[in-house]
């Protein structure tokens, strides 16, 4: 396949016959080939296990550049962003595609405040989950069940779309500290509104009758700077789920449960957990970074060296650089001495000078600090997938949002190329021997 000169298509050779494909070009130059109408024109599709080359969508949202490790959300870098602005700030930018004004900043902050109880006879479906269930099951569950209790989208999607983001990014970080209190066979907490967003999520979390919480500014500072870092992350695998599940024309709530159970799968929202598991197991080995370090260069061995590497990014996650930053002042804030903290950046300098992880462009990602950053603040390794889908909320909300507002959206629905038996006439049960 060759671009032509004209520079706005290329030509497609196909069995001695030359296709026009239209070339689509992204605000930052980012290229791709327009194959919509392919198999139509030609008989073939195209192959792309896992989509590592394809498209699902335009979109305004986020722009990453894995080459040059970039990430902006509207057109904001991620580093200015993190450093700058508040969650709820950034979940606004992401969904209306603007930073607040102070009156439209001020109304977002009421409709979090107004919405942030749930339903109490939702309150009750916490009584039938078993102890033990996973938190990503219950949060699924519960997203999922506040259409029942909120059905004010109607026929219309986007009819009140702005008191529905308000209502999911309010409540969900209630769902997720009850059942943290349900789990531990504690009374619920409810929220408080005389305090902020991550304040309040904190609070419902870990406040108890005999030992009342008090919520520091330094935890709340690295909490809303870690769901800013999660907040969006383009088209990846739950991304893609919500959109793939919206485009069907289902409701908000169903689209992120659908999202959420994308996001519970431990190759993708379960990697800080993964980072945590192998630095106890370092840590219980004595400390034995030669021997991990040799079965992570080793093919032939499983292990793999969690948090270093990404799919995307070829250099540095930009995310990774703002994480170690926010770990290291929360820890030394909070004089807490972690012995994991030590195994990640002693892990850190080996790879970081070693030629096997630098050729292969394995530097650590957000994941591998921000389970340190959660252990310091109390939350348990079962809730980092929580966590991490309390941050990815506003991304998932402005795709569904920017999908649902697109004329042009069609109903998802991916090709396949057949390996299985070919034609064969049927043989009755009697005949079969």
């Amino acid at each position: 396949m060759t671009q032509n000169n004209t520079g706005n298509s290329a030509t497609l050779t196909v069995e001695g016959k030359s296709y026009t494909l239209p070339i689509i070009t992204g605000t930052e130059g980012d290229k791709a080939i327009d194959i919509s109408g392919l198999l139509q024109e030609t008989g073939y599709m195209t192959l792309d296990s896992g989509y590592k080359n394809t498209g699902s969508c335009t979109s305004a949202i986020t722009y990453l550049d894995g080459t040059n490790g970039i990430l902006r959300y509207r057109g904001y870098a991620i580093e200015e962003l993190a450093e700058k602005c508040l969650f709820i700030e950034v979940a606004y930018l992401l969904i209306h595609g603007h930073l607040p004004t102070r009156t439209e900043f001020d109304n977002f902050k009421y409709l979090l405040r107004r919405f942030a109880l749930l339903h109490e006879d939702m309150i009750h479906f916490f009584d039938h989950f078993p102890p033990n269930a996973p938190p990503m099951s219950i949060l699924s569950v519960m997203v999922n069940s506040l259409c029942n209790y909120y059905p004010e989208m109607g026929d219309d999607p986007l009819t009140n779309i702005d008191m529905t983001a308000a209502r999911l990014i309010s409540k969900i970080r209630t769902i997720a500290a009850f059942s943290y209190k349900k789990s531990m066979g504690h009374p619920l907490v409810y929220p408080r509104p005389d305090l902020n967003y991550c304040g309040n999520f904190l609070n419902m979390m870990f406040d108890k009758p005999v030992h009342p919480y008090t919520v520091q500014p330094e935890t709340v500072a690295a909490l809303n700077k870690l769901l800013i870092l999660h907040a969006d992350h383009e088209q990846n695998c739950s991304t893609s789920t919500v959109r793939l599940v919206g485009s069907a024309g289902v409701n908000l709530y169903a689209s992120i449960s659908a999202g959420i159970n994308a996001l519970w799968g431990p190759l993708h929202g379960g990697a800080n957990e993964a980072v945590i598991s192998m630095l106890k197991t370092i840590h219980a080995d004595g400390n034995n970074f030669k021997k991990y370090i040799d079965k992570a260069k080793d093919k032939s061995d499983p292990f793999r060296l969690s948090g270093f590497g990404h799919r995307v990014y070829k250099t540095y996650d930009p995310r990774g650089t703002i994480i170690q930053e926010a770990c290291d002042d929360l820890l030394l804030t909070l004089n807490i001495s972690d012995p994991l903290l030590d195994i990640a950046r002693q892990l850190e300098e080996i790879a970081l000078n070693d030629e096997y992880f630098v050729s292969r462009n394995l530097f650590p990602n957000v994941d591998f600090y921000s389970g340190i950053i959660y252990r310091a603040i109390g939350i348990p390794t079962n809730m980092f997938t929580v966590m991490f889908a309390l941050g990815r909320l506003p991304g998932w909300i402005a795709q569904w949002k920017e999908q649902q507002e697109n004329p042009n959206t069609k109903i998802g629905r991916p090709r396949q190329v057949y390996t299985g038996e070919p034609a064969r006439e049927f043989v009755p049960m009697n005949e079969r021997g």
